[in-house]
């Protein structure tokens, strides 16, 4: 039994957690409560069918419940119009789609939130000798880097005032990256002050792991296209795969062109019976989201307690999206952890993790996902670049009972070996 090989100390420190983080978990519960409003009615305007889950095969001609799901996703997302596919494979996937239907030859893309994360600098051709970057196709590629977690605003207004930059990107959440992740807030501001000199340029928001994490969205602030991953917040725990693209519905229309074919767009596609899973997914992710959140935040607590170094957010700081980092301080801290993570899993409990070559990756990865869903980051998970200062990178938690157990039985596997 787990409870069993937990360490006391930590057990009773838990307890202690409860009473503190009461007022901290209530807040997140009414963001989920604002966010399933808002789902919840979108159920009821789009009249939502038993027959919209059906199987469409083929050439998924007349899908309606796939018209309705995507109808649902625009409203959470604060969009016109969304993408909700099977096909999409992943948040990377989603963001190369969106890359390649918006930026042709000679068009200029700027990232405002400086280098992105690692598996899209091969994709925007940073790094690596693909033919099917984005640079190898003709896109020119800047950057402007934050200025201590802050965007430089001065340096991003005056740039686009010349007007001759198709596509902006703000990536929301920090990657494997040390600065903080941004809040809505800010990105908001930025878009204001973006279009007060440039009404054209197109802004894009990488949105994952920040979905129904505060009671907005992108879309909602001004942003023109959002992307994301259903195997992260928005798929719930529940759907399988898939990723989602939404926007104004001219982009939409424009990517969606991209991922079929042109004259098809949006018209075909389809579910492998996903649609219930997908439906099902959204509905029960503000829960999902509620859950991870806590979970992250109990993550945060014990490890402030414990002595780490560098727990960001601090457990009673404002969130943005799910995940949650420590400074472990060796190579062995962090492979201790991700393998006691990884045996209190559902999953795989069995497997022994240790650092190994991951595929859009530069260095070694220790990766702890035991999840129904392979690589399912709102199911927990813990994984990390094996490179110092050896800091781990935790999301999501579909319970914070479940939650509790993995991190309490990681932390037990640190103090006992070292």
């Amino acid at each position: 039994m787990i409870l069993d090989e937990i360490n006391k100390d930590l057990l009773e420190l838990a307890e202690q957690s409860d009473k503190e983080l009461k007022t901290i978990y209530e807040k997140i519960d009414r963001t989920a409560l604002l966010n399933s409003n808002r789902i919840l009615s979108a159920f009821i305007e789009n009249k939502v069918s038993y027959a919209d889950f059906s199987d469409i095969n083929g050439y998924g001609n007349y899908d309606t419940g796939r018209d309705k799901l995507e109808s649902i996703f625009a409203t959470v997302l604060g969009c016109e119009d969304a993408l909700v596919r099977p096909h999409i494979m992943s948040g990377t996937n989603a963001l190369f789609i969106t890359f390649s239907a918006l930026l042709k030859h000679g068009d200029t893309m700027i990232s405002l939130t400086g280098t992105p994360y690692d598996s899209l600098q091969e994709m925007i051709g940073l790094c690596g000798n693909s033919s099917q970057s984005l640079k190898a196709n003709g896109v020119k590629y800047e950057q402007i880097d934050l200025i201590n977690n802050e965007f430089d605003e001065e340096t991003i207004v005056k740039r686009l005032a010349k007007k001759d930059v198709k596509l902006v990107e703000i990536q929301r959440s920090r990657g494997y990256s040390a600065r903080a992740s941004l809040m809505l807030e800010k990105i908001e501001h930025l878009i204001k002050e973006i279009r007060k000199v440039n009404d054209e340029v197109i802004i894009m928001v990488d949105n994952c792991y920040g979905e129904l994490v505060e009671d907005k969205e992108p879309g909602h602030v001004g942003a023109d296209v959002v992307v994301g991953s259903l195997m992260k917040n928005l798929g719930g725990g529940i759907a399988s795969t898939g990723g989602y693209i939404a926007g104004r519905k001219d982009i939409i229309e424009m990517v969606a062109d991209r991922l079929t074919a042109p004259g098809i767009g949006k018209e075909q596609g389809a579910n492998f019976n996903l649609n219930n899973s997908f439906f099902k997914g959204i509905f029960m992710a503000p829960s999902a989201v509620a859950s991870a959140l806590k979970t992250a935040v109990f993550s945060a607590y014990m490890l402030e307690k414990l002595g780490f170094k560098n727990v960001s957010p601090a457990h009673d700081e404002p969130r943005t999206d799910i995940i949650q980092t420590v400074e472990l301080g060796s190579k062995e801290n962090l492979v201790r952890f991700t393998q006691g993570i990884q045996s209190s899993s559902p999953v795989d409990s069995y497997v022994t993790v240790l650092p190994a070559p991951m595929p859009g990756y530069p260095f070694d990865e220790v990766m702890a996902c035991g999840s129904f869903t392979q690589g399912s980051t709102i199911e927990l998970s813990a994984d990390a670049p094996v490179i110092e200062p050896y800091t781990l990178y935790m999301q999501g938690g579909l319970s914070l009972e479940y939650g509790k157990l993995s991190i309490l039985l990681a932390l037990t596997k640190i103090l006992k070996e070292a």
